[in-house]
């Protein structure tokens, strides 16, 4: 495998570097300009008006400006409360509430009135429940898509041990299937918890292209977590080996000072443009890298241009 230049890209540290003072304030690369409109305000009305969560805001990514002003936004179904302690997450975590049985029509009606031409439906995870959720996922693809014609982009938790539930979201034949890896397996448990599986998460995608080949599989990791470049390779070999169509590098970022994960590094836009690069050549039909690059962030032009 190509190894990355040695001059122009920094060594990436171990998890026990200690931080030094320069990660605790944002490059300027990672600074962003309010977009200027009331679109923003229109996008925030309508999903308060129709009760709806997105991981936009509960998972303080730093696209909901733009997203919002775009009139889009990625809705998270299942609740607002996950049952996983995952140290990098903000959303909110504890005993969730019972299932709204509307959800499903009321994402639909989000997704119309926003005009939306690809829609990209996530969710807490919901370990107490018996499916885990998958049938609700289920609920919405087919309520977007009777609503809207539109394209569905799903992007679930990991059913793990679960078959039957992932074969329930993948009936509902989603045009992308999305879950994502997040971190190299040494820090899967760190960053993850420990019910997560980096085998099973490779095998959930593998399942996925078993039962509906024509369903685009997609996968991202977060960098700057302290993983080395050699691991980062050695995933992306392991996503391609199981059929992942597409990918997305972004950089992670500590939503807050406590209880999270702390930034190891920040990775430059010229590395993640190298990264990306690596990656198209590795084989990956469609990838996104950027210090901004989320799960779903222009999830529509990677699915248009598949």
């Amino acid at each position: 495998m190509s190894q990355l230049p040695i001059v122009n890209l920094p060594t990436t540290p171990t998890p026990e570097t200690p931080e030094p003072d320069s990660v605790r304030r944002l490059p300027k690369w990672l600074k962003r300009q309010v977009p200027k409109g009331n679109s923003h305000n229109h996008t925030a009305k309508l999903l308060e008006e129709l009760r709806l969560e997105t991981v936009c805001d509960n998972a303080k990514c730093p696209n909901r400006m733009e997203c919002y002003s775009q009139q889009t936004a990625t809705f998270m179904i299942l609740g607002n409360v996950c049952t996983r302690p995952c140290s990098f997450c903000a959303v909110g975590r504890g005993r969730p509430e019972a299932l709204e049985l509307d959800e499903p029509e009321r994402v639909a009606e989000a997704a119309h009135r926003l005009g939306l031409k690809h829609v990209v439906i996530t969710s807490v995870t919901r370990d107490d429940l018996p499916d885990g959720g998958a049938d609700h996922f289920y609920q919405c693809v087919t309520a977007v898509r009777e609503k809207t014609g539109a394209t569905v982009e799903v992007l679930t938790p990991d059913f793990i041990n679960q078959p039957e539930a992932l074969e329930r979201v993948v009936a509902a034949r989603p045009d992308v299937f999305n879950h994502n890896t997040e971190t190299v397996p040494r820090l899967y448990r760190r960053v993850r918890g420990p019910k997560s599986d980096y085998r099973w998460t490779l095998e959930l995608l593998r399942r996925v292209k078993q039962l509906d080949a024509s369903t685009k599989t997609k996968s991202g990791l977060m960098l700057g977590l302290g993983e080395t470049h050699e691991e980062l390779f050695d995933v992306l070999s392991d996503l391609l080996d199981v059929g992942c169509d597409f990918l997305t590098l972004g950089q992670y970022l500590q939503p807050s000072t406590d209880r999270y994960l702390k930034v190891t590094r920040y990775v430059t836009p010229e590395e993640f443009d190298f990264l990306g690069e690596k990656a198209r050549e590795m084989g990956f039909k469609k990838v996104a890298s950027g210090p901004f690059v989320r799960s779903s962030y222009h999830a529509r032009d990677m699915a248009e241009t598949s």
